[in-house]
């Protein structure tokens, strides 16, 4: 199943790379991060001196850090780690695999460009016929990784080197990962034997070991493509703040800039936008970089725009490209899309949340429940409530239109966040239909 943003023009594999690390507990994402920075070279002498004990380094104790951090409360959704090859340079998202952070590997997953999924090969039952039934966690997160369109998914096998049969028990994984994407529909660009601890396949590839004959998982990485827009997509812009200068040339006479990030498409001088939720158009007549250069701005980008005249614009609004072909998007009071549930409380229908989308915030009630997913046979099944990380299709009514977009054509327009009104906690992640 290719990716739909496959053909894009903006492909390219000199941006850095953004990718996350998910799987279950214990499965060896601390420790893959350890050896990906001490083989790659990224670690400092200091860094080396506090994980190592007797000459020996425990790889898990460069995330661990934080790993406690998280432990005690401190607000930290996603730790980030950044290293650099010759090849190109990355981030890395290390999401918790514990169930009850399963809100954070969402975080991490919403803005990666891969996701590496680990597999214990040391808990599952792969001896004797049939397929070796997979962790829950492994279904959920490489679920996640397909719903919030990650564009690359490789599978990483570890602790294969525990094993005294370790290629047996790489197919036996392997088929049954494949299985289960295949069933579905996530495309997986890879799937590697490795082990994190002793650093095979993890920087430097390891031929012939579990009868494999590919990439190391960092050569893999250094390949990938950076997927960007489609090519011509049509300019999102969500104002997150509006600047007044009284008097400043750099502002037209004191027309207002509006700032934001460019959600695709560019924005340049002379485009007809239109402001939504209010139907109103102005022309581009000013557009500024984020070190008030004045230049075109592409999708990634920030940018603060100037319109040819006054209208009414506040944060939260948009500003889409309104040029004769562009598509028309009307404001809507009532959306459904597919929800990861990650609240504490099941979700219900008749209850009220905050509703972000892009930099505005609506209140929105739950009307419908349609189904849930079973994870582990991926039916979906008619349900009066969602339980805690289920995934599940629901219908919002919403206080105030929203302009949006189907998930599938914009991860940005496409999107929204459920909050609890009154603890204020993360409660789940739509993604429109």
């Amino acid at each position: 199943m290719p990716h739909p943003t496959d053909t894009a023009s903006s492909a390219d594999t000199h941006s850095a790379l953004r990718f996350i690390t998910c799987g279950s507990v214990d499965d060896g994402k601390s420790t893959l991060i350890g050896r990906l920075l001490v083989d790659s070279r990224a670690v400092l002498q200091d860094q080396w001196a506090n994980v190592s004990h007797s000459g020996e380094a425990d790889l898990a104790l460069f995330t661990d850090g934080l790993s406690a951090e998280r432990e005690q409360g401190i607000t930290i959704d996603v730790a980030y780690r950044y290293f650099a090859t010759p090849k190109r340079k990355f981030i890395i998202g290390d999401a918790p695999g514990h169930e009850q952070y399963t809100r954070n590997m969402v975080t991490a997953a919403s803005s990666a460009h891969a996701a590496v999924v680990l597999v214990d090969a040391t808990k599952l039952q792969w001896e004797g016929d049939g397929l070796p039934a997979l962790l829950p966690q492994t279904r959920r997160h490489a679920l996640l990784v397909h719903l919030l369109r990650v564009p690359h998914l490789i599978f990483a096998i570890n602790k294969l080197d525990a094993l005294e049969h370790a290629e047996q028990a790489f197919q036996k994984i392997s088929a049954a990962l494949h299985a289960f994407a295949q069933a579905a529909g996530i495309a997986v660009h890879a799937t590697v034997p490795m082990s994190a601890l002793k650093g095979h396949n993890v920087v430097h590839a390891r031929p012939g070991w579990c009868g494999y004959q590919g990439q190391s998982v960092l050569q893999l990485l250094e390949d990938l493509p950076v997927l960007g827009e489609p090519s011509g997509a049509a300019l999102a812009f969500p104002v997150q703040w509006v600047e007044k200068f009284h008097d400043s040339s750099d502002t037209q006479k004191g027309r207002r800039v509006f700032w934001g990030r460019v959600a695709q498409g560019r924005v340049q001088v002379g485009q007809q936008v239109a402001i939504l939720p209010s139907g109103q158009t102005a022309v581009v007549a000013q557009v500024l970089s984020h070190v008030r250069i004045s230049g075109a701005v592409d999708a990634g980008q920030s940018a603060g725009i100037v319109l040819d005249r006054e209208v009414d614009v506040s944060r939260g609004d948009w500003l889409l490209a309104s040029d004769a072909g562009a598509q028309t998007l009307e404001p809507t009071r009532t959306v459904q899309g597919t929800v990861a549930w990650m609240d504490d409380e099941p979700l219900v229908a008749g209850r009220t949340y905050w509703a972000l989308h892009g930099h505005r915030w609506v209140k929105a009630k739950v009307t419908q429940i349609a189904h849930s997913l079973d994870i582990h046979t991926l039916a979906t099944q008619a349900a009066s409530t969602l339980a805690p990380n289920a995934i599940g299709t629901i219908s919002l009514a919403l206080q105030e239109p929203i302009a949006v977009q189907p998930y599938s054509a914009s991860r940005v327009m496409g999107a929204l966040i459920l909050v609890d009104t009154a603890s204020h906690k993360t409660s789940g992640a739509l993604m429109l239909s």
